[in-house]
């Protein structure tokens, strides 16, 4: 690997001797910042964002807990894995470390096997997160994407994943469950990009070939989707496939009924449905939250899973707060 694209560590000791130590190990490998106090340290990780810090537990003025304390605090560097490197050997300022962000601890005197294995090991778990964030951003941007084409701002992919999220959780899916439907949610309506315009941006009704095309909106969306081992993209591809099942069986495309619609499924209908009728869209006015509220209602048991339906209402608080801080009006 060329010196550019080594990862840069940034090296953090009062002593002399022990960043010549550090530096000699690992120099062959990666690009080098070095800082002989706290402040310099924070200064050089604000400046540089270097993609790992070794960093003495021990120093006269700001300690390295301290300075691990700040960068955590920060936004800015609060992502950077830090490893503290110490005499320190007792168990409890190992706690204290690992408490306040630390990712591993590699005592003193240093050696050198040890020094480059915990330093791949968090190297390459910054670089899986990093890849995980990409292929989020990658999701949330196609289904905005195919969203675009139908709907002026893209917000609807936004709101109606965060209402999904808020029904999850109140569905008892748990914190784990609701973030893979939020960011699964996004590309509900993928399959919308192999829908002709005439069709897709018609402000009549349509007709009933129209129709038949509109509606195999679903199984494109699975097909440009595929089948993967991802948790993410297992559960964007069964709700781009089922969000338009009903729970009476008169949905589409298989008629699927009650619990063999998938729960994800069955809770992004409730989300899509009701920020579908509170926004305006080319065929239609927005309509009032009480009206989409009563449609709700109305159809629970119908289209919808009534179990579902009154906890949706009964986090309106958190939905409609959710449809505020995403309006129409604020994008424009």
């Amino acid at each position: 690997m060329d010196n550019q694209h080594r990862p840069r560590l940034l090296l953090v000791d009062d002593e002399p001797i022990n960043l010549q130590v550090l530096r000699h190990i690992l120099q062959a490998d990666y690009r080098l910042l070095f800082a002989r106090d706290g402040a310099r340290a924070l200064e050089l990780a604000k400046q540089e964002r270097p993609a790992l810090i070794l960093l003495d537990a021990m120093m006269p003025g700001l300690s390295g807990y301290e300075v691990c304390n700040r960068l955590k605090a920060d936004p800015a560097t609060a992502a950077i894995p830090v490893i503290f490197v110490t005499a320190l050997a007792d168990t409890q300022d190992e706690a204290h470390g690992f408490e306040i962000g630390a990712v591993d601890y590699i005592t003193k005197p240093v050696r050198a096997p040890i020094v480059h294995a915990r330093v791949r090991t968090h190297l390459s778990l910054v670089s899986v997160e990093a890849l995980r964030e990409s292929r989020l951003q990658i999701v949330q941007r196609l289904g905005r994407a195919a969203e675009y084409r139908d709907n002026e701002t893209g917000l609807h992919v936004i709101r109606m994943s965060h209402y999904a999220r808020v029904l999850a959780l109140a569905a008892g899916l748990g914190e784990h469950a609701a973030d893979i439907i939020l960011n699964a949610a996004p590309m509900h309506d993928v399959g919308k990009i192999g829908i002709p315009d005439a069709i897709l941006r018609k402000t009549g009704s349509l007709d009933a070939g129209e129709w038949a095309v509109m509606r195999r909106h679903t199984e494109i969306g699975a097909e440009i989707i595929g089948v993967h081992d991802d948790p993410v993209l297992t559960t964007a591809r069964c709700i781009a496939l089922a969000h338009h099942e009903k729970w009476n069986g008169s949905g589409y495309p298989h008629g699927l009924a009650g619990g063999a619609i998938p729960i994800e499924a069955r809770i992004i209908a409730v989300a899509d449905v009701f920020d579908a009728l509170t926004s305006v869209r080319p065929y239609k006015p927005a309509w009032s939250v009480e009206d989409a509220v009563a449609l709700l209602r109305r159809e629970s048991g119908q289209h919808f899973d009534p179990q579902l339906v009154p906890l949706f209402i009964g986090r309106l608080p958190q939905i409609l707060a959710i449809r505020e801080r995403w309006s129409e009006q604020g994008a424009a």
